[in-house]
């Protein structure tokens, strides 16, 4: 009789945020491919202060404005469905690369 290992079945939430000069585009899914069709997003700043907080679309994305945060020292983008949670960090070497600074 084989057995796998007890979390051998779970998969891990995977984050990934891409800037351009005007939003950060944040995508969430599961490790095996399936999107994250619920969960919250929050956005923080360089020092760990909550910029924003939304809600994460059907499809697994989220577009945050970068004209309504303090982005100067990089930002954190944590996404939380609930029952599992993972985050991206934009540094500001990333903005300024897609803002032409």
């Amino acid at each position: 009789m084989l057995a796998a290992p007890i979390g051998a079945a779970a998969h891990q939430l995977v984050v990934f945020a891409s800037v351009d000069c005007e939003a950060v585009t944040v995508e969430a899914k599961f490790s095996n491919g399936r999107v994250t069709q619920e969960g919250d997003v929050r956005v923080l700043d360089g020092d760990n202060t909550l910029q924003t907080t939304l809600r994460l679309q059907p499809d697994g994305t989220a577009r945050v404005p970068l004209a309504d945060l303090d982005h100067s020292g990089g930002l954190v983008i944590e996404v939380d469905t609930g029952s599992h949670d993972n985050y991206w960090i934009v540094t500001p070497e990333d903005i300024a690369r897609k803002c032409g600074s």
